[in-house]
């Protein structure tokens, strides 16, 4: 499960970090264009990218942390409760082979 949710938070930032680069390509592009709502455009647009760039920043440092914490308190409950672990992994693979059974 916690794999399922990091899978999709990578994906999320690499997604995320596909627009920023394509936005800033835009505004690379269209940096010899004339006009004031051309370049009240780009003036928002950098803005918001640089806004975006900080805020895509924090979220990686914010899940790098919350997966070190959770590695960290696992390998606690490990060392604490060794056979509940194991009889948790035992479970759970119990389960996880009646489920791919079924299919």
């Amino acid at each position: 499960m916690a794999h399922g949710v990091r899978s999709r938070s990578d994906k999320l930032v690499g997604d995320l970090r596909a627009v920023l680069e394509d936005a800033e390509a835009l505004l690379v592009a269209t940096a010899g264009q004339l006009g004031d709502k051309v370049q009240r455009a780009r003036d928002r647009a950098e803005a918001t990218v640089t806004s975006a760039r900080k805020r895509l920043s924090e979220v990686e440092e914010e899940l790098a942390d919350r997966a070190k914490t959770a590695a960290r308190e696992t390998d606690k409950y490990v060392h604490e409760s060794p056979w509940q672990a194991i009889g948790i992994a035992a479970g759970v693979a119990f389960i996880l082979g009646l489920m791919a059974g079924r299919r």
